[in-house]
């Protein structure tokens, strides 16, 4: 009987390790660099993924389809050390003037003090959706997973499967949402020190460089897009993306993040708005 288990035990294994090597895909299979030529280095048969930045460039990768919805999930550790100066992103973007875009952006910070995340929604090439936070973690110190879930419905940002943002479609409002184009996954580590770290009065010291991120576990549980393509699921066809919001656990979640953690949100800044916040910004952002 116990010789019965241990086999038992070793096949659930077996297959759980397959399930994840499945659902988490392969670099080599799903991304394309995008620029910094050997900056950007695909690592451990396509399960890993580097990115640095130099004085002379950063670089970047994007997703090889191209997206309408879905759950989007990437394991992120950012520069660690003196990162001033540095951005390190991971979001969806479309193409052209009146593009649509969902940015996970890490803003980089001197040695000692926290990195910023920052959060932006653009419809029809319209942004201007800013929400900022301190983590309650070191980003650096090891693996962390960051989602973006997209529906017809809302947006939720997800850190390590916590709420931190919804924005919800108030196109009934007159609040432009993203949900005609389809869009690839994007990632980058570039030089923005005109503005990144403390407003821009924190430069970028190159005697670091380069400077290094890594990505890894790369999932879209997503609708695929563009000729032959189908839509991509988990191995076990979850498609509970397609209308998740939150539940009362989640709504305590992003309430506690929202409380403690939030360091700027657009919908309070009367100074930059002057003219009035915007209509999404008077209902629940916690809904």
């Amino acid at each position: 009987m116990a010789k019965s288990n241990s086999n038992l035990c070793a096949v659930v294994l077996l297959i759980s390790i397959l399930i994840v090597a499945v659902s988490a895909g392969s670099f080599y299979d799903d991304m394309d660099i995008s620029f910094g030529g050997e900056r950007a280095k695909i690592l451990n048969g396509g399960q890993d993924l580097s990115l640095s930045l130099d004085q002379y460039s950063g670089s970047g990768f994007q997703s090889k389809h191209e997206y309408l919805f879905g759950r989007f999930d990437m394991q992120l550790k950012l520069v660690p050390g003196n990162s001033a100066g540095t951005v390190t992103t991971f979001y969806l973007s479309s193409q052209g003037a009146g593009h649509d875009e969902i940015d996970f952006e890490f803003l980089g910070n001197s040695t000692g003090n926290p990195y910023t995340i920052h959060t932006n929604v653009y419809s029809q090439g319209k942004g201007n959706k800013e929400q900022q936070f301190h983590l309650w973690f070191d980003p650096t110190a090891a693996f962390h997973t960051y989602t973006i879930v997209w529906n017809s419905l809302r947006i939720i940002f997800l850190i390590d499967n916590i709420p931190v943002r919804v924005f919800n479609n108030n196109d009934a409002a007159g609040v432009p949402f993203p949900k005609s184009q389809p869009m690839r996954v994007y990632a980058s580590l570039w030089n923005a020190d005109d503005w990144a770290t403390q407003g821009g009065r924190v430069k970028t010291d190159w005697t670091n460089a380069p400077f290094t991120a890594l990505y890894r576990k790369f999932n879209a549980n997503a609708k695929k897009v563009g000729p032959n393509s189908v839509s991509t699921s988990s191995i076990n066809d979850d498609q509970s993306w397609s209308t998740q919001g939150l539940d009362a656990a989640g709504r305590n979640r992003i309430r506690w993040v929202q409380t403690k953690h939030m360091i700027y949100n657009y919908c309070n800044d009367r100074k930059r708005f002057p003219n009035g916040i915007s209509a999404e910004c008077k209902t629940s952002r916690f809904l």
